[in-house]
């Protein structure tokens, strides 16, 4: 069975061969295993087994994005490159629209109509789209893209005191994503990707009647662009943490897919209990103790599980529950593979 069947059937809620399969990584990781496998693919994860074949468009693209030891990305934020030893990371500085609120008149985003945001699509599209599930991603999509240009503190400040300022800030940034899931959808992408990390790992960042008023309808509209071109596209939406409280709310304006079911936060298991055929899950496997720190047969007995109990009856992708980070062992890595790669 190839990865475009593997996958429609997962997420039309059919039973495949075994779940598909998905992983990212971050920088060091990627360059260990790409220095371990040579330059085999465009595609790290193509090379590894990965069914799905994810590019990007947007702020996402931010992270990682300049020279050492600051940058500013081309949306205007300032980032800092920070060490912990055996990595880094980048993190905000230099919000744009920190302060001032007069700033938001005048500021741009970058023109999500530009058609070099799409060409690696395309490209990724001519070598794999017969065979892997093409996926264009524009992740850090409303909410967190605000809160990037603005600073966390400010922006839930202007949530629960200046709604007109919180609203023209989210309608300027959602025309990126919105237009991006048409642009992918319009290239032939399977599946858009849409994202923001709406909750912590207790429970959500702000309360519900906060996101019903500012998120849902904007993530309704969101949902809806991509069916416009192509009414079978699915349609997934990344957050860390424990985002049960709108689960219900994702599921009546349009989601197809949750990611990433980060396992500290929220239950996969649970969530495929409750949720059943309607709506599929990506994710489960745990990044932060079971790929760091488990041994390769811990690792597989996570995958097993995973795949046993969310991959019954489909609707369900096997992968880590975000980027595999630098302190997890090569050897886990391959388990994790080989072990996702095994019929049931």
């Amino acid at each position: 069975m190839d990865s475009r069947t593997r996958v429609e059937m997962a997420l039309n809620f059919e039973t495949p061969d075994r779940p598909p399969i998905y992983a990212t990584f971050v920088p060091e990781i990627q360059a260990q295993l790409q220095a371990e496998i040579g330059e085999k693919e465009p595609d790290l994860g193509a090379a590894l087994g990965s069914d799905l074949v994810t590019t990007s468009a947007g702020l996402e693209l931010s992270f990682y994005g300049g020279e050492r030891p600051e940058y500013t990305c081309p949306w205007g934020i300032r980032w800092r490159w920070v060490s912990y030893g055996i990595g880094e990371y980048t993190e905000i500085v230099g919000p744009p629209l920190a302060g001032d609120k007069s700033k938001l008149e005048s500021f741009i985003i970058p023109d999500p109509e530009l058609d070099s945001h799409y060409e690696t699509f395309r490209k990724m599209k001519d070598l794999y789209g017969k065979e892997k599930w093409m996926v264009g991603s524009s992740q850090i999509s409303i909410f967190e893209a605000a809160w990037y240009l603005r600073g966390m503190e400010e922006f839930l400040m202007d949530m629960a005191l200046d709604p007109d300022y919180t609203n023209a800030l989210l309608d300027k940034v959602m025309r990126f994503p919105l237009i991006a899931s048409r642009r992918h959808a319009e290239s032939g992408a399977d599946m858009v990707w849409f994202g923001d990390d709406i909750s912590h790992q207790q429970g959500m960042m702000i309360s519900v009647d906060m996101w019903r008023t500012y998120l849902k309808p904007r993530l309704a509209t969101l949902f809806a662009e991509p069916k416009k071109i192509n009414p079978n596209i699915k349609v997934a939406y990344h957050s860390c943490g424990n985002c049960e409280a709108v689960l219900d709310d994702m599921v009546e304006i349009g989601l197809d897919v949750l990611n990433p079911l980060q396992p500290t936060a929220i239950d996969p298991f649970a969530v495929k209990r409750r949720y059943g055929k309607h709506l599929a899950l990506f994710g489960g496997l745990c990044v932060q103790h079971t790929m760091p720190h488990g041994t390769p047969d811990e690792v597989r007995a996570a995958v097993r599980k995973l795949k046993s109990e969310c991959g019954e009856g489909g609707g369900y992708i096997l992968a880590p529950a975000h980027h595999i980070q630098a302190d997890t062992p090569l050897e886990n890595i391959h388990a994790f593979y080989e072990e996702g790669m095994l019929a049931l």
